[in-house]
């Protein structure tokens, strides 16, 4: 069952800073394509990756990208460096990204997100023009249809 609601209330309450980037992003921002996985910009210290852990356990979190599927709670060992991870869950999936093409390191995603209210709680979301930037540098014939859409909304927030 996907359930990007849930996953991202999961997530909220593991006290991890991150950003939503991606489809769901672009969805917050007003645009009308329909995403079926989570994508989140956020530090992969070990401390965090503890907390997500914690916060998936019952989920069932996998490596979506490995031929088998090995489970996110055994693999990494603890201290080994992480860039990204590529999960499937009971929830549905979620991409954690240190970077985002285009734009930059984690840092640089959070300074221009902006904060929204989301399930009774404070979420950081990538700014539109951000997410432009990163659906146009993704150069992806559904990225750059995005970026467009994602360039209309822009245009009529600002009439």
């Amino acid at each position: 069952m996907i359930d990007i609601n849930r996953l991202l209330q999961r997530l909220c309450d593991a006290d991890i800073d991150f950003v939503i980037v991606g489809g769901f992003a672009a969805t917050l921002h007003g645009s009308s394509l329909v995403t079926r996985d989570l994508d989140v910009c956020a530090i992969l210290s070990s401390e965090n990756v503890t907390k997500l852990r914690d916060a998936l356990r019952d989920l069932k979190p996998a490596h979506r990208l490995t031929s088998q599927k090995i489970s996110f709670l055994d693999n990494p060992d603890p201290g080994v460096e992480i860039r990204n991870l590529y999960l499937r869950t009971d929830f549905g999936p979620v991409d954690i990204l240190t970077s985002i093409l285009g734009v930059g390191e984690f840092d640089r995603v959070r300074a221009a997100s902006i904060e929204v209210k989301l399930f009774e709680r404070t979420c950081r979301v990538m700014s539109l023009d951000d997410l432009i930037l990163a659906k146009e540098a993704l150069g992806r014939e559904k990225d750059l249809l995005a970026a467009k859409e994602l360039r209309a909304v822009r245009e009529k927030q600002k009439s």
